[in-house]
């Protein structure tokens, strides 16, 4: 018996890259939101081992996959975990700053502990998690929280910002690498951390304040991006940003009927996904 586990992607609403860590790593603020596109994961148990197959060519099946960096790190703590066959049916494109792997690595964590019965709390799961990628702890609980240090100190947040997400991605692929290897020259650190958390009602009065700072480095180099966002803006959507170091550009709409007349602006020039908040 196998099972099948949800693998959503996340946008942010709002992103401030606030300082280099000793260790390398960026401190930020944002908001991640979670929507109800993503890839599907297939688990099943096995004697020994980890097996990864996957619908595309484009990600490795061997041991750099996230998702067998995800087995071996629940493994290390909980001894009665075997072995897992995984499939993955990928539909989130890579570096689209939807956060395609680190949901895969979320999502076989939490299927693992099913398909074991693991007495592990969503704690645990964070805890690993955090082990395997900055975002994969988001991925746990989902929904709508506040990511502070890496992205892994995590705060629920109650109110979701609702409406229909227009996801406009266009053929580019934006390596997170090379966006903090700019953004590390524009850092202010005079710059005041914006309290999303205090400003966010869940409505649409308070988006002034929301804005990803990796916009600064990205729109010049791809200016493509800039276009997408300005003109789902025209077409009508309360609020339009860049995902994490992009490529994704999204919109949200008061409604779905809003949304689909806007994407036939973008199709099928560029890949577009209609999807609602969790």
């Amino acid at each position: 018996m196998g099972l099948i586990c949800p693998s959503h992607s996340k946008v942010n609403i709002g992103l401030k890259v606030l300082s280099q860590r000793d260790d390398g790593y960026y401190n930020i603020h944002t908001i991640f939101q979670e929507l109800n596109f993503g890839d599907s994961i297939y688990i099943e148990k096995k004697d020994h081992g980890c097996k990864i197959i996957s619908n595309v060519d484009w990600i490795p099946t061997d041991k750099s996959n996230i998702c067998f960096k995800a087995y071996i790190a629940i493994k290390k703590e909980f001894s009665e975990v075997e072995g897992i066959h995984i499939k993955i049916d990928k539909k989130i494109p890579i570096g689209s700053g939807l956060g395609g792997g680190s949901a895969n690595a979320g999502a076989l964590l939490k299927g693992i502990k099913k398909l074991y019965k693991l007495g592990a709390t969503e704690s645990t799961l964070e805890k690993i998690g955090g082990t395997i990628g900055a975002d994969v702890p988001f991925f746990i609980k989902g929904k709508t929280q506040l990511g502070e240090g890496v992205g892994n100190k995590l705060t629920q947040i109650s109110k979701t910002l609702m409406g229909t997400y227009l996801l406009v991605i266009p053929e580019i692929s934006v390596s997170t690498e090379w966006a903090y290897s700019v953004i590390k020259n524009k850092l202010n650190h005079q710059d005041k951390k914006a309290n999303f958390s205090s400003f966010f009602n869940g409505d649409y009065s308070s988006l002034k304040f929301f804005e990803n700072d990796f916009e600064r480095i990205v729109i010049p180099a791809y200016p493509e991006i800039g276009a997408i966002k300005n003109n789902l803006l025209k077409l009508g959507a309360r609020f339009a940003s860049l995902s994490g170091s992009g490529s994704t550009v999204y919109g949200i709409f008061d409604d779905e009927a809003s949304a689909k007349e806007a994407e036939l602006s973008f199709y099928p020039s560029h890949q577009t996904i209609l999807a609602k908040p969790t």
